[in-house]
């Protein structure tokens, strides 16, 4: 209770403004049991990131759980993990501003989430093999640079400088499926 709270006040006031005592009156705490919980601001910070992190990896995992050819399921796992990213930054409204400020706190509060994306990406890069599908010397080092891909296209993503209508989204489409599935190089 007290993580979403939290969530709610940095939302709407921004992490900087957000008091303890701002906290506690909000969550109907005392000071005191705030603290009994978290030692500081920073770690209430941490545990919200950390809570939208769970929240946008059970997106991730549903899609990884689909019944679908490795192709497919690789293309929904993309734009669902995009689109995910983007609606969990507007919600929290001015934390907005703290991600784009300070990405390396968010950074490491991403640091177990990054690794059981990676872990996914692997799966699904996996089935893709052994489907017959994609071909690849090492699974790991490409969801490796597929995951860091992905993790490079969030800000142009979020900021929407990526094409938001609909022919300009499917056009996107249709590049990045080309892009992953056939390269750039001429064969």
């Amino acid at each position: 209770m007290l993580v979403d709270v939290a969530r709610q006040l940095f939302a709407k006031m921004g992490v900087d403004k957000t008091t303890m005592n701002d906290i506690a009156q909000a969550s109907r705490k005392g000071r005191r049991t705030i603290y009994m919980y978290f030692k500081c601001k920073n770690d209430i910070y941490q545990a919200v990131v950390e809570t939208e992190m769970k929240k946008l990896y059970k997106v991730l995992a549903d899609v990884a759980a689909k019944k679908l050819p490795a192709d497919q399921k690789l293309i929904a796992f993309i734009y669902a993990r995009l689109d995910a990213v983007k609606a969990t930054v507007f919600r929290n409204g001015t934390l907005k501003a703290t991600f784009f400020r300070d990405v390396w706190k968010v950074e490491k509060a991403r640091k177990d989430f990054d690794m059981k994306e990676i872990e996914l990406i692997k799966l699904i890069l996996s089935d893709g093999v052994s489907e017959g599908l994609f071909a690849m010397p090492d699974v790991e080092i490409t969801a490796n640079v597929l995951h860091f891909a992905l993790k490079g296209l969030e800000v142009p993503y979020i900021r929407g400088l990526m094409g938001d209508t609909v022919l300009q989204r499917a056009q996107r489409k249709d590049n990045v499926m080309n892009l992953i599935f056939n390269g750039i190089k001429l064969k």
